[in-house]
């Protein structure tokens, strides 16, 4: 599983170019569904706008699903343009709306791309990010003399303790980053003389 920067939080900025409006929206997006949502809901906020181009690239890297609308404004002018600056962006799970308020003076071809490539590239530079890390969710059953050192391991391996249950043996069940539980798995093996391994109980994309 790769580890990449996704959006941190939904961002705007808007631009103004001979009197048009150009309100850029950027935002996360885990699936196809919430791309469409998340543009459904720019188009909601804004319904008198001239167009609601738009933008997304849900995945990251070979495996990435996109999408764009030119929206109405002439074929090839806007949605490609922003597709291509988000393609360029080292970014994952992102949709891009560009609201134009047409301002009565039309662009031109060459116009209406500077105008959305730049909209886009301004937006995403605004853009805080943050890294979106699969995590997995293990369950340990250990014996009480072993209970310490296994906080300390678990602490090693960034993994957050989630509950646990205190019978005959100690249960401990865990999230930690998937890339971690390799060598948890290793460790606890060392430290049990093969007597204990984690049980793999869920994995989340981050």
């Amino acid at each position: 599983m790769t580890v990449y920067a996704v959006p941190a939080q939904t961002t705007r900025i808007e631009t103004v170019v001979v009197n048009s409006r150009f309100i850029a929206t950027v935002g996360r997006a885990n699936t196809v569904a919430d791309a469409k949502a998340f543009i459904q809901s720019v188009r909601d906020e804004m319904p008198d706008a001239t167009h609601h181009v738009y933008a997304f690239k849900v995945g990251y890297g070979g495996s990435v699903i996109e999408g764009m609308s030119d929206d109405g404004e002439p074929s090839g002018t806007s949605g490609p343009p922003m597709l291509a600056v988000l393609r360029g962006a080292d970014i994952g799970d992102t949709v891009i709306v560009v609201t134009r308020y047409f301002g009565g003076t039309k662009l031109g071809t060459g116009g209406l791309v500077r105008a959305y490539s730049g909209a886009t590239k301004e937006v995403l530079a605004a853009l805080p990010v943050e890294l979106k890390i699969p995590r997995s969710t293990v369950g340990i059953s250990i014996a009480y003399t072993y209970y310490e050192r296994l906080k300390l391991l678990l602490a090693e391996h960034q993994a957050e303790i989630e509950h646990e249950d205190f019978a005959a043996d100690v249960t401990v069940y865990a999230i930690l980053p998937t890339t971690e539980v390799e060598s948890l798995t290793q460790a606890l093996i060392n430290l049990t003389a093969g007597q204990v391994t984690p049980i793999l109980l869920d994995e989340t994309p981050g």
